[in-house]
């Protein structure tokens, strides 16, 4: 035996199934969007001598004032699970050591950078993970160390 569908009960099935996929598709955006993507290829970071190439899949970036704060302190607070980006706000360079990899630039690439990722206060830590080549995306959010 069939069961016979009134007109009422499609439109109700399909108006719910397009709301169920426009709520998908607006969690999806925003999620997407919920964390910033930073291209290295296109913002030029320097080591001490060279340009900053990343090489590895995952970092630990820290954003500093070594005027403010000795970033030997900081580090004590940051878990060590990836390699560390840091960079100084004031600009003073130091030689890597361990897994820290000290990067400075111009102030319009800290700026860009800083705007980029909504740092607010320093010293702050975040993750950023590889995409593709010299893209990253920002895999977790801007924590202030206290």
């Amino acid at each position: 035996m069939k069961r016979k569908r009134s007109p009422l009960t499609l439109l109700f099935s399909s108006f719910f199934g397009a709301a169920m996929i426009a709520g998908a598709f607006a969690y999806y955006n925003y999620k997407f969007s919920e964390y910033k993507f930073f291209d290295f290829k296109e913002h030029i970071f320097y080591t001490k001598s060279d340009i900053f190439e990343p090489k590895e899949e995952i970092y630990t970036v820290i954003v500093y004032s070594s005027n403010m704060q000795n970033l030997q302190d900081i580090l004590k607070k940051v878990k060590r699970e990836h390699p560390i980006i840091a960079i100084d706000l004031y600009q003073k360079r130091f030689k890597q050591e361990d897994s820290i990899i000290p990067i400075s630039s111009g102030m319009n690439t800290l700026l860009k950078f800083i705007q980029r990722f909504n740092i607010y206060e320093v010293p702050s830590v975040f993750v950023i993970k590889r995409v593709k080549g010299k893209l990253y995306k920002q895999d977790t959010k801007v924590y202030t160390i206290d």
